[in-house]
């Protein structure tokens, strides 16, 4: 299979509201599509994780993640610009997005990846797409397509084919808040 027609099924799967895996700037990820709440609970279900868990998101351009933040502080684009590792930065003020996916204080976690496979899913699919790591709550997350416990496999509708053989280590992105009055606080490393 081609990247071409694994990144076509997986949007495909993500527009019908289905759950995906799929290797991103970071480990591997369940994705589904940010904006709709049904597709969003499967994934609370399949990590079996509470709800109260925010999840990330990723997008492909900053034009894109503009539509779901309101008002960004001018130091959030200077961070990701700035960033030397995949970086996550949680946001004040989500729009557009499912309601369960918005933590109860109206942040999401967003991060602009970079990486060719996830930037152009994110692209074609034109929506933010979950990204939490593929793993059961509270174990290690899977840093590649071999580490995926079986039991995720059998809950998602698709598992892409991109990156299944690489055996490198990959590690979870660096998390940081910034508040909408610029005030920013390191999450993690």
């Amino acid at each position: 299979m081609t990247r071409e027609e694994d990144i076509k099924k997986a949007v495909e799967v993500m527009r019908k509201g289905g759950v995906i895996l799929y290797p991103t700037d970071t480990v591997w990820g369940i994705g589904c599509d940010a904006t709709n709440a049904e597709a969003v609970a499967k994934v609370y279900a399949i990590k079996k994780r509470d709800d109260s868990k925010a999840l990330i998101c990723l997008v492909d351009s900053d034009v894109r993640l503009q539509r779901y933040i309101r008002n960004a502080p001018e130091v959030a684009w200077q961070v990701m610009e700035l960033a030397t590792k995949p970086t996550t930065v949680i946001f004040d003020n989500a729009v557009n997005l499912a309601s369960n996916l918005v933590a109860e204080d109206g942040s999401i976690a967003m991060r602009i990846t970079q990486e060719p496979f996830s930037k152009e899913l994110c692209y074609r699919f034109q929506k933010p797409i979950v990204s939490t790591s593929a793993n059961i709550s509270g174990q290690p997350a899977a840093e590649n397509y071999r580490d995926i416990d079986e039991e995720l496999l059998n809950a998602v509708d698709y598992v892409c084919y991109s990156r299944r053989q690489e055996k490198q280590p990959h590690t979870p992105s660096s998390i940081i808040r910034i508040r909408e009055d610029g005030q920013v606080e390191i999450i993690r490393k």
